[in-house]
């Protein structure tokens, strides 16, 4: 779940039926650091991640930018970031609108975030929603992309 200040991320597995989170969080990269150094921040967690996990894909939610156009750009320049991480590691990266997201998680593509951090709890039997909403969604991006599989990846 790209952004500039605040980036989710999820690492699931899925055996058989089963899928579990390995490890979710957010990139705090702070709005005190100027925006290369952002961009570093989150390179630097993406790679870390990537190294100690070492998935088999990747998946990120693709833009929606509404009417501005100048937080569009800011968010696109973040998943550049999250593109080149995957390109360096060599692993496949797939981009899904948030209203597929929704339906694969909730089996509604206009589900409000409540039903979708409810849902994301339930299938990963989290003891807790995610403490932020960009880790939850990062979850849900993870669970959608489960779902295209057609076999076990992490």
């Amino acid at each position: 779940d790209p952004g500039t200040q605040v980036a989710g991320y999820g690492v699931i597995e899925k055996s058989g039926s089963k899928t579990h989170a390995i490890e979710y969080g957010s990139i705090k990269a702070g709005k005190n650091l100027d925006f290369p150094q952002r961009l570093k921040t989150i390179y630097c967690k993406i790679m870390d991640i990537i190294s100690k996990h070492q998935p088999d894909q990747m998946a990120i939610e693709e833009v929606f930018y509404g009417k501005n156009i100048k937080a569009a750009i800011k968010i696109g320049e973040g998943r550049g970031i999250v593109f080149l991480c995957a390109a360096f590691a060599n692993i496949p990266i797939t981009e899904y609108a948030a209203t597929v997201v929704k339906k694969a998680v909730v089996g509604n593509g206009s589900a409000h975030k409540e039903q979708v951090q409810e849902m994301v709890k339930i299938i990963l039997g989290l003891p807790e929603i995610p403490a932020t909403k960009d880790a939850s969604d990062a979850l849900a991006i993870a669970i959608c992309h489960s779902h295209n599989l057609t076999h076990e990846h992490k």
